[in-house]
């Protein structure tokens, strides 16, 4: 397959296409905490059924991993795009109408679906055209993914106080699909196509690296999909605003588009990620400490640092995978396989952190055991020695 460069005019239209279509990857999970309390005050939601809203939606993604692959080899980058981009704005567009909590988990599986399609689809096609920007294209990747959780988790509350009305402010981002899906279709004969193929997806559940790779994923996204979740709701049950802790969540995953962009172009000078990971966890760790102890005093800093950690570790982990192997087929195996297992592990954190939050009355407990995963995940990077890759991954 012809490596498209980055500076040729159709890549830098492939990118562009890339990033409106990730914006979408987020808002039907990130719009949900900052509206949670008014979603409560009209359907009937316990915090662990609350918890469902990013719980399950993380799991179909993680189960859809496996098949999303063979999806796009069926169907083609560019049919499995605009499949995905229309699951994606059907689930969302039908929050208009819910009435039931049954109803509100539903639209999130059915989003999660949608948005699994395309990150098991976007790794081996930026690997695929961008090899001699791996990094800095998955950055970018990420940073938008990131942006489109940063607006939807700012503007939700903003558009629920204009409208009067939550089920509007988690509907309105069925927009942004439809601008990515005009997007898509004009300039779809700027844009390379790879067409349908039967060959098939490697497997990688017999291989330990694989799944240490996986592992290292899920309990770092783990921190993400937890703070999605219940940072909003934390500081609305210390006093703020929906709109203030919906603002203070949008600085959050601001900061996460800032890191997404600048740690992976950092950590491109080097082939070894492990002195960025750990700095990345060691920052994680520092906010969710000051959540714990000072979460009213230097309210600004401990988002900012939480927002630093996890904007770079999302983009790192897949890079690491991608590091792992040359063949972009393979590597876009493995990191289906990685994100598959690690959207499994990293669906069940919000679940139980509303157990805790219904059984202990505050999230604090939370956060202090995402702290000790983060200790974990440290002694986990020291095995990620690029000089011995080719001994674990052949």
């Amino acid at each position: 397959m012809e490596n498209v460069r980055a500076t040729s005019r159709s890549a830098l239209w492939l990118m562009l296409g890339i990033a409106l279509v990730a914006l979408n990857l987020r808002p039907s999970m990130a719009a949900v905490g900052p509206l949670l309390s008014a979603i409560r005050g009209d359907i009937a939601l316990s915090f662990s059924l609350a918890s469902l809203l990013t719980m399950l939606p993380v799991m179909a993604m993680g189960l859809a991993m496996f098949f999303g692959l063979s999806v796009s080899q069926r169907l083609g980058e560019q049919r499995t795009v605009v499949l995905s981009l229309l699951i994606i704005g059907l689930a969302t567009l039908v929050r208009l109408f819910l009435d039931s909590a049954a109803e509100l988990i539903l639209s999130a599986v059915l989003a999660g679906v949608g948005i699994a399609l395309i990150q098991a689809l976007m790794p081996a096609l930026i690997k695929s055209r961008f090899s001699y920007n791996v990094a800095l294209c998955m950055g970018l990747y990420v940073t938008s993914i990131m942006g489109g959780a940063a607006i939807a988790a700012s503007v939700a509350p903003v558009v629920m106080t204009r409208t009067g009305s939550w089920r509007v402010g988690l509907a309105v981002w069925a927009v942004l699909v439809l601008v990515a899906l005009l997007f898509w279709r004009v300039q779809r004969p700027a844009m390379p196509t790879r067409e349908p193929s039967d060959s098939r997806t490697p497997s990688f559940f017999g291989n330990s690296r694989a799944w240490l790779l996986a592992v290292f994923f899920g309990l770092g996204t783990a921190s993400y999909t937890c703070v999605l979740a219940w940072l909003a709701p934390y500081y609305v049950e210390n006093g703020w605003s929906e709109q203030g802790a919906g603002l203070l969540l949008g600085f959050l995953t601001a900061m996460e588009v800032l890191s997404g962009l600048l740690t992976p172009a950092i950590a491109n000078r080097s082939r070894d990620r492990r002195r960025v990971l750990v700095v990345l966890l060691m920052l994680i760790m520092a906010g969710f400490c000051g959540l714990v102890l000072s979460p009213h005093h230097l309210a600004l800093l401990w988002p900012c640092l939480l927002g630093l950690g996890i904007g770079g570790l999302f983009p790192m982990s897949l890079i690491v995978c991608l590091d792992h192997l040359d063949n972009p087929r393979r590597a876009g195996g493995l990191t289906a396989f990685v994100q598959g297992i690690g959207y499994l592990i990293a669906g069940l954190s919000p679940l139980m952190a509303g157990i805790i939050r219904d059984q202990l009355g505050s999230f604090e407990w939370a956060w202090w055991s995402l702290m000790g995963v983060m200790a974990l995940m440290i002694l986990m990077v020291l095995r990620f020695d690029p000089r011995h890759y080719a001994r674990h991954i052949h």
